[in-house]
């Protein structure tokens, strides 16, 4: 038994080395540096597409270069390449993939309030890389999976994940263990760069704090982790405590923190949905670029995200607006039952009118966890072989009430006139200097943002509940235009 074992244990050690990064004993061979390079090469194209492309703002991509370039410079691989990209999306996300490629959101620049901040959140994600777990993850088949979140659609399954677009289900995966070592790590490369370690742990405070307030938009008060960067990682909280524990300062030495460089490097920047993205402007959602506009009923909060417009309504409803191609359908009704609803069962199926396109509606009964749920689909031709499509879904015994109103939203989908067009804005970052005597309510009165204003004003500038910004301190306002 030694005799056959031997061999095979002297083959595991000789394949076995010990990661330079963090000490942990790993295979090698499974995947060498040339090969995750590669990997990420060819997903960057696919992440760019999934979350909400690449910020075309030149001057901001250059500046989160560099400081993800100084940070790389400081970790124990230091020859790796790395690309940084800011993701046009509204979301409070980062993530990084094989071969040093690491992305963050204008989301979740336009909430640190530092640029040592924002060096913590992207050497996390560097430390991620340094330390295989990315290629780890990739090894097990879990990095983003295209349209796999849009599977959820049909069913009105996901709509907080997919506000999300879609970024924990197909990115957030890392073990506890992981997270806990990459920011590990994140403050180990920022330290090095000379940035103050413990703003990692006051941005780690902030996005649960922001968190709190998406569910609290979202009408969901008390299930902030549905509608956080850290769905699955380890508690803000905790993570905020370990990073404070472990950023261990010099007394005496002098650290960077860069307020004012960060807030100026900002400004100007789109704040909330894009013009690509189309616009939630209260109960409406419209789309220059598409040239339409709907809005749903009272009652309803709609949440943009790349896949999907979602609106989240009394007593569990759901409506979720995409489009699709058409997939050979020759009407809107051949393109619900053999196309979108292919082999269910189908009733009130009927042809009509909207804004004068052909359209279609059926309805279906689904399973749902608390029984059964009901269905209704709507097709409008949408010109270019696609199709606009629209999905209520509420339990069985609530429809009655519910599919009027929805049925009066799709009634009222329409084409945006030019007048309309030309009065879409979005929202930007205004980066201010707070004078003596300003206060919270003066700068929230100004905002065109008036949902939750004041936390959404202390939220993006850090500031606690029941204090005001001292002078001279810079904070982000919301203009339009």
């Amino acid at each position: 038994m030694t005799r056959r074992l031997l061999p095979l244990l002297l083959l595991y050690l000789a394949a076995c080395s010990t990661n330079p990064v963090t000490g942990d004993r790993q295979m090698t061979g499974l995947m060498p540096p040339e090969k995750e390079a590669a990997i990420g090469a060819q997903q960057h194209p696919e992440m760019l597409k999934e979350f909400g492309g690449r910020y075309e703002d030149a001057r901001l991509q250059s500046y989160v270069d560099r400081l993800g370039q100084s940070l790389a410079a400081k970790t124990e691989i230091p020859g790796t390449r790395y690309t940084f990209t800011v993701l046009d999306s509204p979301i409070v996300n980062a993530f990084a993939l094989p071969g040093g490629y690491v992305y963050v959101s204008r989301g979740l620049m336009a909430l640190a309030n530092s640029e040592a901040e924002l060096a913590g959140v992207v050497g996390h994600e560097i430390g991620h890389v340094t330390a295989r777990h990315s290629a780890d993850r990739y090894g097990r088949g879990v990095l983003a999976q295209g349209g796999a979140v849009l599977a959820g659609i049909f069913l009105g399954q996901g709509a907080g994940q997919l506000a999300q677009q879609g970024a924990q289900a197909a990115l957030a995966s890392f073990s506890r263990g992981q997270e806990l070592q990459a920011d590990n790590l994140g403050i180990r490369y920022m330290t090095a760069a000379g940035y103050d370690p413990r703003e990692m742990a006051g941005f780690l405070s902030s996005m649960g704090r922001h968190a709190q307030l998406e569910a609290l938009l979202a009408g969901q008060p008390g299930k902030a982790d549905q509608f956080s960067y850290l769905q699955t990682h380890p508690p803000t909280g905790d993570r905020a405590e370990r990073a404070s524990a472990a950023a261990s300062v010099t007394p005496g030495a002098s650290y960077l923190i860069r307020n004012e460089d960060y807030m100026r490097a900002i400004d100007g920047m789109i704040y909330g949905d894009s013009p690509s993205h189309g616009f939630v402007r209260g109960r409406v959602f419209a789309h220059t670029g598409l040239g339409i506009r709907f809005e749903v009923p009272d009652g309803f909060r709609l949440l943009n995200s790349d896949q999907a417009v979602i609106g989240l309504g009394p007593d569990g409803s759901q409506i979720v607006f995409s489009d699709a191609p058409t997939q050979g359908a020759y009407s809107a009704a051949d393109y619900i039952a053999n196309v979108w609803a292919k082999g269910a069962p189908l009733a009130d199926a009927r042809t009509l009118t909207i804004d004068g396109q052909p359209a279609a509606t059926a309805i279906t009964k689904l399973s749902g966890q608390n029984g059964p749920v009901f269905a209704r689909l709507m097709a409008i031709a949408g010109g270019s072989g696609r199709y606009y499509r629209f999905l209520l879904t509420v339990p069985w015994d609530r429809a009655e009430r519910l599919d009027g109103g929805f049925m009066a939203t799709v009634q009222g989908f329409r084409r945006l006139n030019a007048t309309e067009r030309a009065a879409l804005k979005p929202y930007r970052i205004k980066v201010v200097q707070v004078k003596q005597g300003q206060n919270v309510a003066g700068f929230v009165a100004a905002q065109p943002l008036k949902d939750h204003g004041e936390e959404r004003f202390r939220v993006l500038n850090n500031i606690p509940p029941g204090t005001e910004p001292r002078p001279g301190l810079w904070v982000k306002t919301i203009i339009e235009g």
